[in-house]
Formats: C-alpha cells, sequence, structure tokens
C-alpha cells in the first residue's frame, strides 16, 4: 500500500475540511532505531485489529493516537472531527478515547465498584453514553462489585479496567494487547466476554494483538503492520486468505466466515448454520434461528475432494471453487484459496494430492472441514 507524503496540501489538513466518516491516520515518527511511517483508514465501527510482530510499531502507533507520542508530522481524524493535523493537535486529556493496557493497572486502594465509577464519576451526566449497570452486566462483574482488586484473577481485573475505559464515554477505544498478560486459562475466560461485548458497542475499537487467533475471533477490520509500515490494510476474511500475505501462511492460518444459525438437532445435539455456498453443523448452543454468528476454519482442517464425500466421518462438507494455488512455507505443502458464496477459505494440502486431484484455479471441488469453531 503506497504511503501519502504528510507534507502535501490537502483538504485533510483542514480540520475543518475533515470529509472521512471512518477513522483517518497517517504518522511519521523517527526514534534512533526505528521509523514509524503510517497511512491508513478505517470504519469507525466495530474492531479493528492491529497485528504484526514485536517491533512493527503497534503500540507506538496507539500511542500517536493517544497523544502520549508526538510524531515528526501525524494527522487523525474520527468521523469527520479532527484532532490533530499540522496546525494543531488536541492534548492527550481532551482525546476522547478509553485506553486499556496490557496491565490493567487499578487502584489498589479501591475495590471494584470504585474503580470502574472512577472515570464514570467524571463525566457530566448528560454526557454520559453508556450506563455502568449495563457495562457491569456485560462484563459479567456483578459479584465482583464489592471485592479488593489484589482479589481478583488476571481475566477478572482486565474485565474491570475495560468497564473502567468504557465508562469515561469514549468515541474510540484503544486496546494494547490486553490478553497478553493472562495465561491461557485467563484468556479463555475473558474473550467470550470480549465477543458479546463488541456486538453490543457503538464505540469503533482498534485492537492490537500478535495472536492471529485474537483478530481472528473478534476482529471485523484488520490493518497489518511491518516495520513501522502498513502492509495491509482491509476487510478481515480478505486479508487472512490472501497468500501473499504471511498471516496466511501461519500454522494458525484461518478464515472467518459469516453465517446464521438456520436449526438445531436436539436428537443429535448439534446446530446448523448456513452461509451462501453451503452450511455447516457444530455442538448445540442455544442461540436463536436466524442469528448471525462466525465461523473460524482453520486451513489445517480444510481437505478437498472430487465428489461429495460418502460414508466418511467428516460431516461438514460444501462445494467450493479454486481460486489460487500458492506454495506453503513447507516445500511439500500448498496453500490452495478457494471461494464459496463470496467468501474465501483456504485448505492446506500436500502438493501430491494437488497433483493426483489434479487441482487447478477455477475447477469445482468439495471442501471437507474437519473442525469449525463458532464465534458468537
Amino acid at each position: 500500500m503506497p504511503i501519502s507524503p504528510l507534507n502535501k496540501e490537502s483538504n485533510a489538513d483542514n480540520p475543518g475540511a475533515a470529509k472521512h466518516r471512518g477513522i483517518e491516520a497517517r504518522f511519521q515518527l523517527k526514534h534512533k532505531d526505528f521509523e514509524l511511517d503510517i497511512n491508513f483508514t478505517a470504519p469507525a465501527k466495530g474492531v479493528t485489529g492491529i497485528f504484526g510482530p514485536s517491533g512493527s510499531g503497534k503500540t507506538t502507533l496507539l500511542r500517536c493516537i493517544a497523544g502520549l507520542e508526538k510524531p515528526d508530522q501525524g494527522y487523525f481524524s474520527v468521523k469527520g472531527h479532527c484532532w490533530q493535523d499540522k496546525k494543531q493537535s488536541w492534548p492527550v486529556h481532551r482525546r476522547p478515547i478509553g485506553y486499556v493496557f496490557q496491565e490493567a493497572s487499578l487502584f489498589p486502594h479501591l475495590n471494584v465498584r470504585e474503580n470502574i465509577e472512577y472515570g464514570w464519576q467524571r463525566i457530566a451526566k448528560n454526557q454520559r453514553k453508556l450506563k455502568l449497570d449495563e457495562v457491569v452486566a456485560w462484563l459479567g462483574l456483578e459479584t465482583l462489585l464489592h471485592r479488593q482488586t489484589d482479589q481478583l484473577s488476571g481475566g477478572q481485573r482486565q474485565r474491570v479496567a475495560i468497564a473502567r475505559a468504557l465508562l469515561t464515554s469514549p468515541q474510540l477505544l484503544l486496546m494494547d494487547e490486553p490478553l497478553a498478560s493472562l495465561d491461557p486459562a485467563g484468556k479463555a475466560e475473558i474473550l467470550p466476554y470480549l465477543e458479546s461485548l463488541y456486538q453490543e458497542l457503538d464505540i469503533p475499537v482498534l485492537y492490537v494483538s500478535h495472536s492471529p487467533q485474537e483478530v481472528q475471533q473478534l476482529g471485523d477490520y484488520l490493518i497489518l503492520l511491518n516495520q513501522g509500515r502498513v502492509q495491509a490494510v482491509g476487510e478481515l476474511n480478505t486479508l487472512l486468505t490472501d497468500p501473499q500475505l504471511p498471516i496466511a501462511h501461519f500454522e494458525d492460518a484461518a478464515a472467518v466466515l459469516n453465517a446464521r444459525v438456520i436449526s438445531h438437532d436436539e436428537e443429535f445435539h448439534l446446530t446448523s448454520l448456513g452461509f451462501n455456498g453451503g452450511q455447516v453443523s457444530v455442538s448445540y448452543n442455544g442461540l436463536p434461528i436466524g442469528h448471525q454468528a462466525r465461523l473460524r476454519i482453520c486451513a489445517r482442517d480444510v481437505s478437498l475432494a472430487l465428489i461429495p464425500p460418502q460414508q466418511i466421518s467428516i460431516s461438514n462438507s460444501f462445494p467450493v471453487r479454486i481460486v489460487s494455488l500458492n506454495p506453503d512455507r513447507d516445500p511439500s505443502q500448498m496453500l490452495v484459496r478457494c471461494e464459496t458464496g463470496g467468501q474465501n477459505l483456504l485448505a492446506r494440502i500436500t502438493r501430491r494430492s494437488v497433483s493426483l486431484l489434479d487441482i487447478v484455479p477455477d475447477k469445482i471441488v468439495y471442501a471437507q472441514v474437519k473442525s469449525v469453531a463458532l464465534m458468537k
């Protein structure tokens, strides 16, 4: 993606002329051993994942947005409201953001209720966008309100930190690897709350992570960073399944498909979800018929067949069109990009299988999916 120089004259340099109704950012920053040169636009709704290896500039980008870092040149606007350009830059305290760090950093002398009320009490009543009880319920904090912070697990502490940030009524929520300090049990505890929370929020979220699974599970849009620059930006599944990008070649590379609940099978305790092109079954989940959900399908769990599978234990199968074939990191493997009903998924199969099945672009085959993760 080309990076536009910041010193060019444009309407975006005039805070009164900001036309983009999403999030627009351009920052240039030079440190002794690191250079940030960022230019992107993103939707001002849902969760935009910011993904990249350590040292790619993810945290530095968030600090520039928050006003904690002073770039050499910068522009930032949300929904047409300019916070920073070459003429002016709002100080940190004027930027309407909620910021959740890797460590919860709760006030140790306050209990849970007092911590989450800290920012809420400092917002004028007519400017409060969220209700305290509502946020407490979203994050499952009802039974924790009177606990001291040293009595909380890591996941509970982060849920309190998120509630505190939300109750400042931000226009933008920044999350800097909020699960990085948690063990697997802590991550498993908090991820369902984050999934549900983001469906309820009308606040755009910029979510920094170096975990592919987190951005697959939580993101709607994706910004890939590498060495201080934007490598790619776009809709989540488009980038996850792009073989030209490194993320598609990770061991846990996956596609995220949009689907809806179409039926429940009480006898076999299964729920069926449909999407343009096919349907899959997962363990019964109690979601209502018609509920919109997302399906995470790992490339390693997809095999390909020339005919509809018969008399095998893999029950999830649907037709796909081959889009492209690409060498994978392992020279014995190929990464096959497929399309079904306008959505892409990946299959990681051997080069031998590609040859034996004569897999070529535009061929119609059947994807057999060994495992599907339902993401609400």
